[in-house]
């Protein structure tokens, strides 16, 4: 990804059970974020074992080392894990239309002004 690093989670047998990408923010729409959490996915099995952290950190690592503080990231509104992202300290600053295979849904935008101390 030309904007920030990929990070996997594989399980003992080698295979991937998730990801994490992050970076610069990409919209511009929101200029005291500066990065972003681009995506993260974590298999259903796998969840709740504390994956997710695990593949945050390195993106906030990522985003620390280029100089920026803090960090958005959208996310369905229907998707129960924005509850991770609550878990986390984000704080909801945002809500978006967006069109996906035809259908309006909205996605809220989490934001944490300060990333240093996440973890």
């Amino acid at each position: 990804m030309p904007n920030g690093g990929v990070y996997v989670a594989e399980n003992r047998e080698g295979e991937i059970v998730g990801f994490s990408s992050g970076g610069k923010e990409r919209s511009g729409n929101y200029n005291e974020f500066e990065g972003e959490l681009y995506a993260i996915y974590i298999l259903k099995e796998h969840q709740s074992k504390g994956i997710g952290k695990a593949l945050v950190k390195p993106i906030i690592d990522e985003i620390k080392e280029m100089g920026l503080n803090s960090m958005l990231v959208l996310v369905l509104k229907d998707n129960i894990s924005r509850l991770f992202y609550e878990a986390l300290g984000g704080k909801k600053i945002d809500t978006v239309e967006v069109e996906i295979a035809g259908k309006k849904l909205f996605e809220l935008v989490y934001g944490w002004e300060d990333i240093r101390n996440i973890f």
